[in-house]
């Protein structure tokens, strides 16, 4: 089993920023893409941003301009900086992975998720 750790949530008022972290266990073999979700109340999950083991990223539209996701590969984590947060941007954010764990078993893995509400 694979366990990400993610830290950073909290409470910001609107227009502030918050920094996530997640960090996937050292001996993991290879890390394909990591990638940041979140889930409002009564809302289904959706992707926010992703990165690959190369760099590339991809953002959701609403997150475009504010968000940036980054990863450090030497350490097994990825980032997301979250800036101009708004309302609607409260919801859990979880943090998802690809990795190769052995030459012969790949799975997808998530962490517990972090709070993140913004309020005035």
């Amino acid at each position: 089993q694979v366990q990400l750790v993610e830290s950073g949530g909290g409470l910001v008022q609107p227009g502030g920023s918050l920094r996530l972290s997640c960090v996937a266990p050292a001996n993991i073999v290879i890390i394909y893409s990591m990638n940041w979700y979140r889930q409002a109340p009564g809302k289904q999950r959706e992707l926010v941003a992703s990165v690959t083991s190369g760099g590339s990223t991809n953002y959701a539209d609403f997150v475009k301009g504010r968000f940036t996701i980054s990863r450090d590969n030497a350490k097994n984590t990825v980032f997301l900086q979250m800036n101009s947060l708004k309302p609607e941007d409260t919801a859990v954010y979880y943090c998802n992975a690809d990795v190769r764990i052995s030459s012969s078993q790949r799975g997808n893995y998530w962490g517990q998720g972090t709070q993140v509400t913004v309020s005035s």
